[in-house]
Parts: C-alpha cells; structure tokens; sequence
C-alpha cells in the first residue's frame, strides 16, 4: 500500500439496496470538547446486549472514578464502573429510553474526580490476558450495538483471517469516530497493531466511507508506515450509502463475503469493531482506565450550539443539552443516537449510556411524515439492504403468525430503518419489523 491517498482500496462487494440519506455533518470539523463533571450522575445497570449487572456498592459507600460499581457473573455482560467520584446516595430502579426497567447507582459528586486506586495497566502476554481485560475494562460496542466486546473477542484460534475497523459512521449527523480518527489516530492504529498481533489476524482493512476524506488521508499515512505492516493494514474507500456500516453489510463491502441467516462474522472468518472501540482498547493496555467517558455528538435544528461533546457516563442527557446552549426553539423530537436507528425520548431526564453516540433534537420542521396507506410500490424491499419485504412482513405481524414471519425472514432484520426512510406513505415500517421479531421470539419460547 502506498503512501497517499490515491491507493486506497475501494469497496470489494457493492450494497444491495440501502438510501441515500443527507449527510448532515454539521459537527465534522468541531473538536471534542470535554464537558464539566456533573453534581450527579445515575449509572443504569443494564448498558449492554445480555444480562444486567448488579449493583456491588451500597448507599452511604464513597466512590472513586474507575471503581467498579456493578458486575455479573453472567457470560454476555460487561462490569460498569463509576464515572465520577462522590457518595453513593441511592440504587433503585429507573426507565431507560427503551422503556426497559432497570436498577441504577446514583452516586453524588465530591468535586475532586479522584481516581481508583486499584487502576493500573493490564499485564498482557496471552490471548486470554487480553479477553480478561478487555471484560474487565467494561467496553462494550460505542457504535451504538452495546454488544460486550469480550464475548466477540472469543472466537477459536485460526478462525478469524480479517479485521474490519468500522470508520463509516453512516448515520446522518453523527460525527464522534470521525473525530476520533481525526484526534485519536495513533490511538486506533495502536489499538489495532495489539489486537492483529495477539489474535495473530494477518488482514485488517479500515472502512471508511469516501464524503470523509480528511481521516481516509491520515489514517492512509499512518497504516503506510513500516512498524505498522504496511502491507497488512489496509484504508478502504466506500460508498456514502445508508447503511454501509451494519456490520454484515460492511463485511461484503470489504471482503465479499456474505453472511448467511443465523452465522456469525466469524463464521466467514471476519470480525468487525467500531473505531472509537478499538482505540480505546489501545489507551485501557496503556492506562487500565475503564470505560467511565464517552464521546457524543449533540446537533439537530432544535440545538442552540451543536458539539461533539465527551462527557461521563450517567451524566443527564437535559445537562448535556444545557452544556450545548440548550434548545433554540421547543424541541418536536428527540433522539439519542441516530435518526435512523435512534430511540427517540419522552423527556431528557434520562442518562447517557456506554451505547450512545449522539443525542439529537429537532423542530417541528423536520417532524415526520404523516402515515398514509401503502401503495404497493415496493420501494421498501428495493431498499432493504438483506432483500427482506417489509410490506409482506408487516402484513403477516398484524396476524401473529410466529411461522410464516420466521419463514418470510423477519428474524434476520437489522432495523437500520432504510424502508421506512424509502416508504412515501410514512408507515411505521421499522417499528412493524421490530413487532416481528418479537412474535417470534416469544413464540420460541412457548
């Protein structure tokens, strides 16, 4: 691979389907700020894919940051730690954004950030060592996913023959790995020299979608550089379309590979880690830092100031805003994370989690489309980048028939929303999918 930017790979497979969305990187050229600690913080228990934590402080107990705060015995999980230092004044149970009930530690600040005593950088010899630290640094995906990094770390040796690094950030808005690849770059080139040499993966392509072209340049530069493999760590340019950073969609843009129905990306010998993951992987070896911060872009027409913002986790969303100017006119909606696959919110008396990477708010400009009834035009299954038919599969949900949904492929869905933004009736496409899904999860389990 060469030095500049001309010998980029591009994509090897093309997308099928998928949206041209509008960009909207408003934020793009905005550097991390870092926002103040909070008075307080409420750390939910359950900030990951798989089993809650439980809580292993107690109120009146004093905290420091990094300390663990919450852990589990549970395979898919990940330990939660404390994002600021202070009294820990409540636990009991909160409404995440979800809907979901979760138990939470609210810890009261003392002013100080004081760090954890017990903090210091992990000894890493064996592939094992580096699992064990990863599970215990609390990371899970900060793409959004919140899948415990750990249990995708543990594939059996020789399987795995490339690692996709996860650059896209195709949502519209979000601009915090673009940040990171610009402010962080020797981060993610060390983060990924550790995992390619201990996992011993001789292929890593960085994926990076081409309307990004500043950190395609200097992530081209560093990959080029000897002590790196310059003929093993490879930038690869791709199309600037919804949603080429799903994970299954990513692995046949870089590789070619498809994803069979119910496989795993290491059953075709891929794993994929977002961007800011594998850089953090990088500072956890060098500091043993646990996953206490994140980094959040706050934008939409309703924001006075839009940011790229690293706050603590658990901080109030509401605080966050106010930290960005606050609202500029009476927000219509709010989000947090992307307009595509975000949750949209009833309030902002919700705290930030390991999982998000944006917080948006909108006018009623850009409310949306108002539901009328289906036309039979089909764009929702040109759109669908797994060749799925959503209008057939939201027919068959109204029915519950568990069968027929499993047998249209319902349960195979991503969610990434591209029917629902193709639909030019407005249906609740992506909602009907997600209803799909759980008929037949539920009717599994009778």
């Amino acid at each position: 691979m060469g030095k500049i930017v001309k010998d980029v790979l591009h994509a090897v497979g093309k997308i099928r389907g998928g949206v041209h969305v509008q960009h909207h990187k408003n934020t793009a050229e905005c550097e991390l700020v870092r926002v103040p600690s909070p008075q307080k913080v409420i750390i939910p228990m359950q900030m990951h894919i798989g089993a809650p934590c439980v809580p292993v402080v107690n109120v009146g107990d004093t905290v420091s940051v990094g300390q663990c705060i919450g852990d589990t015995t549970a395979f898919v999980s990940a330990p939660i730690h404390a994002s600021i230092s202070g009294t820990v004044t409540a636990i009991g149970n909160i409404k995440l954004a979800n809907g979901n009930i979760s138990s939470a530690v609210t810890i009261e600040s003392d002013g100080e950030m004081r760090q954890f005593e017990g903090i210091e950088p992990p000894h890493i010899e064996t592939k094992e060592d580096l699992i064990e630290a990863v599970h215990r640094s609390g990371l899970v995906g900060l793409g959004g996913a919140g899948f415990p990094t750990h249990v995708k770390l543990r594939f059996p040796d020789g399987k795995i023959d490339t690692l996709i690094v996860n650059a896209a950030e195709c949502e519209p808005y979000i601009t915090v790995d673009y940040r990171e690849c610009i402010e962080n770059s020797w981060d993610i080139l060390s983060g990924i020299k550790i995992l390619k040499e201990i996992f011993n993966i001789p292929n890593v392509v960085i994926a990076v979608e081409k309307n990004k072209p500043k950190a395609i340049e200097i992530l081209s530069k560093i990959a080029a550089q000897e002590e790196h493999g310059k003929d093993e760590i490879k930038v690869m340019k791709l199309d600037a379309v919804y949603p080429q950073g799903a994970e299954k969609v990513m692995i046949y843009s870089a590789t070619g590979r498809k994803v069979p129905p119910g496989k795993l990306p290491s059953d075709v010998g891929c794993v994929v880690m977002n961007v800011a993951s594998v850089a953090f992987i990088a500072r956890y070896i060098k500091t043993g830092k646990p996953l206490v911060s994140r980094s959040l872009t706050v934008d939409g027409s309703a924001v006075s100031e839009p940011a790229n913002v690293r706050v603590p986790i658990g901080m109030n969303v509401g605080e966050v805003i106010d930290f960005c100017g606050g609202f500029k006119v009476p927000p219509y909606k709010i989000i947090t994370g992307g307009p595509m696959m975000g949750l949209a919110v009833i309030n902002t008396d919700i705290p930030v989690m390991k999982q998000n990477n944006a917080i948006l708010a909108f006018s009623q400009k850009d409310g949306m489309k108002k539901e009328t009834d289906c036309i039979a035009c089909g764009r929702c299954a040109a759109a669908c980048p797994l060749s799925l038919r959503p209008g057939v599969i939201t027919t068959i949900a109204k029915t519950g028939d568990a069968d027929r949904l499993k047998s249209v492929g319902a349960d195979v869905c991503m969610e990434c929303g591209s029917c629902a933004f193709s639909c030019p009736a407005g249906r609740p496409l992506v909602q009907n999918m997600r209803l799909a899904k759980t008929i037949i999860r539920e009717a599994a389990k009778k």
